[in-house]
């Protein structure tokens, strides 16, 4: 650890003392006691994880309003959401940050790891949307967490818990709403949750929920057309689990759980596209607006989710056995609007007009499935020593495949280019399609973990170790006229440690001191050739030598403390990461295509706080807040000398705001002995951010396509600030709780209808589109809820 590091750590950690009076809110139960997570792997009390970890309880969603994780991140310091459309969302905790994945990039592994209960769920470019109906928690694990969850848990790991089933009683839940987007369309959900005990033994939880998704991006077509609300969409799903215990001491909890997702459009908001711009002459000039687009297709996403996983735990004594198996089965399609990027290419290639003008599709497809299997055994005794060792397997098949169908595009490309030339590149892919690809991935993985801690009076200290080991082999092969015709085949192998070592002091009854130094990993993979037809000489040059990336590993030092009170609660931490080999995502300028590289050197380093007070009278008030520093300690030339997309010493990591704080006041008002009412304002601050690295060199930067279509020559630009704006968001809402078990609550999201730039969209380098991905507008809604 270099001297820097120590000043930075030590740095942090007074910051994070000095904010002692500051806490998570409502860090303990709505019945007054610890909240338990399960965050290493046993049952502590939040406040006793000697960690920074955060757990939204079912009770906080709810008073929140929280539907999905990108609202969970506003009351979770550190943990960063890029929302690119349902099931896509892109994750960051504390600052590492690989810059946008998107979808065409299968190989790309994940930064956040995502569990289900126990089960794994991750899936890079994919984050599963699920729906956060009948959760206990949502547990935040700040930091790498390699040694207990292995590979994808590089920057923090995210876990669902679910409600178990329980003979204890029958209970339910009945919740509606329906909502209004200013500007947009209606939306709306309707979800049911029930526990039945069929005996003293054996009980049911069965959950079900519909869910309708209001659009706001309005679609301008050929001819004058307008669609309105295209990004509008549906979620339903449910889970139904058993719990039987034959004794006191087994446990067996088999589970299925069911989504399909379905999008007809994407968040994108655009400023320039090859059809619609203010420079064409022989085609009406068109100047995009606020929330529009420009379309010659519909577009769609649909996500189809299996799990069936049986968890199984058998006390043996002072120890216990646990094992937890699961099956994942995932469908994902994406099909978007390439015709701006189909026609770019034709432009470039001197085809007629009608050729440009062809409705070309990509879609993309992708299909998965994961088998996993852990077996652990774990202490189960209150005596100082505590240990936990562990196994773990994973198969994963995952295919990937694109198809560019553009009818009508064959014939064009014989008259131009040849007779019999379309068919010469196909490479055994179907006709019209200028660019296909199949990209089967079988993945394996084997680890052995181990965790023990002992116990010295007030001072407790941990140490745990995981040993792994991975293998992917992918094939590929591509076709037609945008394609190399490639066939090839390739083999990424890799093993090693990850370990994890922690201190924590009870300086009192009420306050914790943590310290921690743990290594977390991400493995590494081989890109996909360049689209080589579609490459301007220059950037087949900078990007072609980039063929594998290695693992990235990091180490994280951090200090926190944690206190409570009467009156409040409080989490802090003080944090840096020294990050090797860090996999950066860049856009292949002209290629339309997308690669990972290594850089040698970047650090985070921030501090967090999460604070709450119930000062009494009914108000409660909490704040969670982050200051983060993520920037490359290296930088990358090319063979020119010149500083590579933007990886230049002292350049920020992309998409990471280095400040972001939340804060949330709630008021109680008993109106009878039967009900009371409820008011909360949250308010939400992220600062500004860059979507990929190559966006602080140059900046404003002016994009000129290049291709004369429409009377335009292309050489007009368009000047874009590619630092994307910070922006603020307040909610507020107000309520009845009927002592009965009836909510009624009524609220406005983003009051003052801000619309956030959430990521900057640049197809094919920005020659044929430029946009942004955007937040949602100003929502207006009503929720009805009854328990029993």
């Amino acid at each position: 650890m270099s001297a820097n590091a120590f000043r930075y750590l030590a740095a942090a950690a007074i910051a994070a003392l000095a904010t002692s009076g500051m806490a998570q809110s409502n860090l303990e139960s709505e019945a007054g006691g610890d909240i338990i997570v399960t965050a290493t792997k046993r049952d502590l009390a939040l406040q006793d994880v000697p960690f920074s970890i955060n757990a939204q309880t079912e009770a906080m969603l709810q008073r929140s309003g929280a539907t999905t994780i990108e609202d969970v991140s506003r009351s979770v310091a550190g943990l960063s959401i890029q929302n690119l459309g349902p099931g896509q969302s892109q994750v960051s905790v504390r600052g590492v940050s690989a810059g946008q994945i998107v979808r065409d990039q299968p190989g790309v592994k994940e930064q956040v790891g995502f569990y289900l209960d126990e089960s794994v769920i991750s899936l890079s470019l994919f984050t599963p949307d699920l729906d956060l109906f009948d959760l206990n928690r949502v547990e935040t694990l700040r930091g790498p967490q390699g040694t207990l969850f292995g590979s994808g848990s590089v920057g923090g790991t995210i876990r669902y818990i679910t409600n178990q089933p329980t003979t204890d009683r029958v209970e339910g839940t009945i919740e509606g709403n329906l909502n209004l987007i200013d500007g947009g369309s209606v939306g709306g959900h309707l979800k049911a949750a029930v526990n039945v005990p069929l005996s003293d033994k054996v009980a049911v939880r069965a959950v079900g929920y519909f869910t309708q998704f209001g659009g706001f991006i309005d679609a301008l077509g050929e001819n004058g057309q307008v669609r309105e609300n295209v990004n509008d969409g549906w979620r339903l799903g449910g889970r139904l689990a058993v719990a039987f215990t034959p004794t006191e001491d087994i446990t067996i909890t088999p589970r299925i759980v069911y989504q399909e997702v379905r999008a007809n459009g994407f968040n994108r908001q655009e400023i320039f596209n090859l059809f619609a711009n203010p420079n064409t002459t022989t085609r009406p000039p068109i100047q995009l607006q606020e929330r529009q687009q420009y379309l010659l297709l519909r577009e769609r996403f649909t996500d189809d989710f299996l799990l069936a996983d049986l968890n199984v735990s058998i006390g043996l004594g002072a120890v216990t056995l646990t094992s937890v198996t699961s099956y994942v089965d995932r469908d994902i399609v994406v099909g978007r609007d390439a015709s701006a990027l189909t026609g770019s290419v034709s432009v470039d290639l001197g085809y007629p007009n009608a050729a440009v003008l062809l409705p070309s599709n990509l879609v993309d497809s992708t299909k998965v499935q994961q088998f996993t299997q852990e077996v652990r055994l774990s202490s189960n005794t209150d005596g100082p020593f505590q240990w936990l060792i562990g196994g773990f397997y994973s198969d994963v098949d995952r295919g990937y495949t694109q198809r560019l169908p553009t009818p009508g595009y064959d014939a064009f490309t014989d008259a131009v280019l040849g007779a019999g030339t379309s068919a010469a590149v196909a490479n055994g892919f179907p006709a019209d399609s200028p660019y296909n690809s199949d990209i089967p991935y079988k993945i394996k993985q084997k680890a052995l973990f181990g965790e023990a801690s002992y116990a010295f009076g007030t001072l407790t200290a941990t140490a745990g170790l995981r040993w792994y080991d991975f293998s992917e082999t992918r094939t590929f092969k591509s076709g037609g006229l945008f394609a190399n015709g490639d066939n090839a085949l390739d083999e990424t192998q890799s093993d090693g440690f990850t370990p994890r070592f922690l201190l924590s002091w009870k300086a009192s009854e009420d306050v914790t001191v943590n310290a921690q130094a743990s290594k977390g990993f991400r493995l590494g993979g081989v890109n996909d050739p360049l689209n080589l037809p579609l490459c301007t000489p220059q950037d087949e040059d900078i990007f072609g030598g980039f063929q594998n990336y290695d693992d990235e590993t990091l180490w994280n030092y951090e200090a926190g403390v944690k206190a409570r009170s009467g009156m409040f609660t409080l989490n802090a931490a003080g944090f840096y990461t020294d990050i090797r080999n860090l996999q950066v995502t860049l856009d292949a300028g002209s290629c339309s295509s997308r690669v990972v590289f290594n850089v040698p050197k970047a650090h985070s380093v921030g501090v967090e706080f999460e604070l709450g007070m119930n000062p009494g009278a009914g108000f409660d008030f909490s704040v969670a807040g982050s200051w983060v520093e993520a920037r490359f300690d290296s930088t990358v030339v090319d063979g020119t000398g010149a500083v590579l997309a933007g990886i230049r010493e002292g350049n920020r990591l992309p998409s990471v705001p280095e400040f972001q704080i939340a804060a949330t006041a709630g008021y109680t008002a008993r109106l009878s002995e039967r009900a009371e009412a409820l008011f909360t304002a949250s308010f939400q601050h992220v600062g500004s951010r860059y979507t990929q690295p190559s966006d602080q060199e140059n900046n404003p930067r002016t994009f000129v396509s290049g291709l004369p279509f429409g009377g335009a020559t292309g050489m007009v630009g368009t000047t874009v600030d590619l630092k994307l704006p910070s922006y603020n968001l307040v909610n507020i809402s107000a309520g009845v709780r009927l002592d009965s078990g009836t909510d009624v609550s009524v609220y406005a999201n983003n009051l003052f209808d801000e619309n956030p730039l959430l990521s900057f969209d640049r197809e094919r380098g920005g020659r044929a589109r430029l946009g942004f991905s955007i937040g949602q507008p100003r929502t207006f809604g009503v929720t009805v809820r009854q328990r029993f």
